[in-house]
């Protein structure tokens, strides 16, 4: 099994940290993409090796897309390639998990209408006006869509996408 996290420079460090990890710990490769390959660095600091940049991933390879939060998807959204993962990872229903403003690259794309999620509240509007059905809680799930707020609901937010991949590898 393979994870896809995508973010770039002023992720929420934690909503990329502790997923990557999680998902390491069950012995899933993950693997990083971004705009530019090098390193992308958190908003409080950390740094995280980027393994291909968003033009040399091939989404079929993968079976989970993960948006973590933090400044990072203002950048992402306005990648064309970015927009392109999240569209296939959606066309074939593979689990796609987004965290706090980690939606924003699926508004983009066009891929929240009708469906019911949750994100940072900054971003609810935005959401809203995106067609979906928002609510306000620390993480909802709709079929292959796993969506939580912010740091706080990070348990929450890895139980439902656990449990996703657990459904789709059984």
């Amino acid at each position: 099994m393979k994870a896809l996290i995508i973010s770039a420079d002023n992720f929420e460090d934690s909503e990329l940290l502790v997923p990557y990890y999680r998902l390491k710990e069950e012995g899933i490769q993950v693997d990083i993409a971004s705009i530019r390959k090098d390193t992308i660095k958190g908003k409080h600091g950390y740094e995280v090796a980027v393994d291909k940049t968003l033009q040399e991933v091939r989404p079929g390879d993968y079976d989970i897309l993960i948006l973590p939060g933090g400044k990072a998807p203002e950048a992402i959204r306005k990648e064309k390639a970015a927009i392109e993962i999240a569209k296939y990872f959606f066309q074939k229903n593979k689990p796609v998990s987004a965290i706090c403003h980690g939606p924003q690259t699926l508004i983009t794309a066009g891929l929240l209408k009708g469906r019911h999620a949750t994100c940072y509240k900054s971003v609810a509007q935005e959401m809203k006006d995106a067609g979906a059905i928002y609510e306000d809680k620390e993480v909802l799930v709709d079929g292959n869509l796993v969506t939580s707020r912010q740091p706080s609901d990070l348990p929450a937010f890895l139980r439902e996408t656990m449990k996703l991949l657990k459904s789709i590898s059984s």
